[in-house]
């Protein structure tokens, strides 16, 4: 029996350390080859490493969280044969052959994701589906109390709604991580007494501590950054969007079927774009350590989208070239791709404004964080049905409010005003959107 030493590989683009993610082996673990071992995060992509040897798991080389330099050891693995690891003469310092990467990752801006070799993904994928096929004959064994169970965030959400304890799961993935396929055989088969879900009156004693790591502290970074150098204020309009989505379901209804449905986002897109023609100090980006503003011509959009993982920007570009329906494909093109974190590194930067909207969550008013370097972003709320005052009448009228903040020290308070004035005008009289 030999050793084989993986080492952190190198992710390409100058990059000198990596955030070890999360590890999905534990020590005596027989693992195969191709079978994704850990996750590792740059400042550009989480990259999946997979393991060119099968054997047994003898060490890991850091916890989760830790920062690791490219080409420190990373997994230590007992294999067959002489490996690639000789314990050096006493005195003298052991060497492994560095272990290169099959392919190198597309680089991604967080969170896009891109394995270090794509034979791993299929074997993984054949792993899993064999292990799902056995997993709903599998018994009931709880995990022991300090053992935590392996799943994603949308696994454990999904398994907190449905009252699962995920120590009772059997998990097929790698490590026995859980997967949805685990839940859905778990919900399917009559449950023992201590794997039925608990009353909704029962006492809970249980907690769970979540380590800050990976994309979330990716977030927590920039959201931290920005909030403490923009001079952030907010500014809150309503509008009257009765004759916007008649609109919108008038083509909709005529043209839907060729074209495409539209949302109120590509609306909401030509308004700022035609109503940042006034105003170029808006559509910004500001290097406060240059002290350097740049305005610029192209708007590029970033649209905020809410994926599993957490939060992404994936970016609209020369949303001022495109038509209403180009700009709305291309849209729901980007938030598939940021949502399925398959969104390239130039399809998550370079946007020079951001509208964020949560859609039917989007509450009555919000004070949205400016995505730095920008220094503007829209945030649409709730489109809701109010009695108004028109020529006296009290009338029905569809109302929305847009939540907009700014970088003070850039955009002066009467500019926003203004500007959000005139995407108001635009979204209540909808044929201006058009007019040149």
């Amino acid at each position: 029996m030999g050793t084989h030493v993986i080492k952190m590989p190198d992710i390409g683009e100058g990059i000198a350390q990596v955030e070890l993610v999360e590890w999905f082996v534990k020590v005596g673990d027989v693992i195969a080859e191709d079978q994704v071992v850990a996750d590792v995060m740059t400042d550009k992509a989480t990259v999946e490493i997979p393991s060119p040897v099968s054997g047994k798991v003898l060490a890991l080389g850091g916890q989760p969280g830790e920062v690791m330099a490219v080409g420190s050891e990373l997994i230590r693995i007992e294999v067959e044969g002489s490996g690639n690891h000789v314990d050096a003469p006493q005195g003298k310092p052991a060497e492994a052959k560095p272990v290169e990467p099959v392919a190198a990752p597309v680089a991604n801006t967080p969170p896009a994701r891109a394995a270090v070799a794509a034979p791993a993904c299929q074997a993984t994928a054949t792993a899993t589906a064999t292990a799902t096929a056995t997993a709903t004959a599998a018994p009931i064994v709880p995990r022991q109390a300090g053992d935590k169970p392996l799943a994603s965030p949308a696994v454990r959400k999904r398994a907190l709604d449905a009252g699962i304890e995920l120590r009772y799961v059997h998990g097929s993935g790698p490590a026995g991580r859980i997967l949805h396929e685990d839940l859905d055989a778990f919900m399917s088969k009559p449950q023992t007494a201590a794997g039925q879900a608990p009353s909704g009156y029962a006492k809970r004693t249980d907690s769970e501590q979540v380590q800050v790591i990976g994309l979330r502290r990716k977030i927590a970074q920039r959201m931290q950054d920005a909030k403490r150098r923009v001079a952030h204020f907010s500014y809150v309009e309503e509008i009257d969007v009765t004759a916007l989505e008649a609109l919108r379901q008038q083509l909709n209804q005529k043209h839907g079927d060729s074209r495409g449905k539209l949302t109120l986002l590509p609306f909401l897109v030509r308004a700022l774009v035609v109503a940042l023609r006034d105003f170029p100090q808006i559509n910004a980006t500001y290097d406060d350590e240059a002290q350097v503003i740049t305005r610029h011509g192209a708007v590029h959009v970033g649209i905020a989208t809410q994926g599993d993982n957490g939060l992404m920007v994936p970016v609209l570009r020369h949303a001022e070239a495109g038509s209403l329906w180009g700009n709305a494909s291309e849209i729901g093109r980007l938030a598939t791709a940021a949502r399925s974190n398959k969104a390239s590194r130039e399809e998550l930067s370079g946007s020079t404004i951001t509208l964020t909207s949560l859609g039917a969550l989007g509450g009555i008013v919000s004070t949205p964080v400016v995505n730095t370097p920008e220094v503007a972003i829209v945030g649409v709320n709730r489109m809701v049905e109010r009695p108004m005052v028109i020529d006296g009448q009290i009338v029905i009228r569809k109302m929305m409010n847009l939540s907009s903040s700014f970088d003070h020290r850039v955009v002066d308070g009467m500019d926003a005003a203004l500007f959000i004035q005139a995407v108001r005008g635009l979204l209540e009289q909808p044929a201006c959107l058009f007019v040149e």
